[in-house]
């Protein structure tokens, strides 16, 4: 989860996800949404590729990135569990008469 999370941690991995939530796309197409140099995008990239939160498909010298989003979701539940919010509601206390 620690990985999920300081990939999550920078602005611009997060955007790369927002991006990929719409479909797939090529690191060139990503890159092109973004003022930083390629060797930083593609730092982004892996950390991004290290936390599992992209697939990288290469055809011939092109990379296509896929989002894997039951990934963020598995790690963003874990979070919430680990402090008990999500759990089910205890019940409801009875009144005992007086």
């Amino acid at each position: 989860m620690s990985k999920v999370f300081k990939a999550l941690s920078d602005p611009t991995r997060r955007r790369v996800l927002q991006l990929l939530r719409k479909g797939p796309m090529t690191a060139g197409d990503l890159c092109d949404q973004f003022n930083v140099s390629k060797p930083t995008m593609s730092a982004h990239f892996a950390v991004l590729k290290e936390a599992d939160l992209v697939h990288a498909e290469k055809a011939g010298k092109s990379v296509t990135y896929h989002l894997k989003l039951s990934v963020l979701e598995e790690a963003l539940l874990g979070f919430v569990h680990s402090f008990g919010l999500g759990a089910e509601a205890p019940e409801p206390k009875k009144e005992t008469a007086r």
